[in-house]
């Protein structure tokens, strides 16, 4: 079962990476891009992560709130505010202050320690096809023989980019930029050896691969 996380962003750039990151990681992301009926949205939530500067009421006075109504639901701030007088304000009510910009895996970081110390943690799994992944652990199990499936360094960096941008069709130049750090050259065949090795450890049948999907003339997609 995935952790439900409540994600309260108004700035859509940061909440459209931020949310697209944390789905990828196996949780289950509500976004809302304000403090408007939020005490309404908190069933089952199992963390909140929460703004500063928000329209309307400001995250301050949301998070004062939530606190005091769901004292044992954790609440992680965000803040491109770094004085330590917003952070003191912060910290009395949240259990943890990241400010902006940040790291995706320093935020996921944050949030699975705060899972861990309230005691809300669930391991998130990503269903796809035949295989069960389960994130945290850099794990993929084939579910029909029950077996793990082994990937190189290289190889689980390509998947779990697909899995953080599923349904979009992603160019040859966007992955490898990605998973190596480097521009992609024109005529460079590193990124469709790696494709076709993972495509033989994960798909059932590699030669008509249901996972990852070849667009013609453009690059990959994973649906999920």
């Amino acid at each position: 079962m995935k952790n439900k996380l409540l994600y309260i962003e108004d700035d859509k750039e940061i909440g459209t990476w931020v949310r697209e990151d944390l789905t990828g990681r196996g949780y289950h992301v509500i976004w809302l891009t304000s403090g408007d009926g939020v005490l309404d949205r908190m069933e089952g939530i199992d963390l909140v992560i929460l703004d500063i500067m928000l329209p309307g009421l400001d995250g301050f006075s949301i998070g004062q709130r939530l606190k005091k109504e769901y004292p044992e639901t954790p609440i992680l701030m965000l803040s491109a505010r770094t004085s330590i007088d917003d952070k003191l304000q912060g910290l009395q009510f949240a259990d943890d202050y990241v400010t902006k910009p940040f790291h995706p895996d320093e935020l996921a970081a944050r949030v699975e320690v705060l899972l861990r110390r309230f005691g809300k943690i669930s391991l998130p799994i990503i269903q796809l096809s035949h295989l069960n992944i389960y994130i945290n652990q850099n794990r993929i199990v084939d579910t029909g023989s029950n077996n793990e499936i082994i990937l190189t360094a290289k190889q689980f960096q390509i998947f779990t980019y697909f899995l953080r941008h599923p349904n979009q069709i992603l160019t040859k130049e966007q992955i490898y930029e990605a998973v190596w750090g480097n521009p992609f050259m024109e005529g460079d065949k590193t990124l469709m050896v790696h494709i076709r090795h993972l495509r033989e450890k994960i798909e059932e049948n590699p030669s008509q691969p249901k996972i990852i999907e070849t667009i013609r003339g453009i690059g990959y997609r994973v649906k999920q």
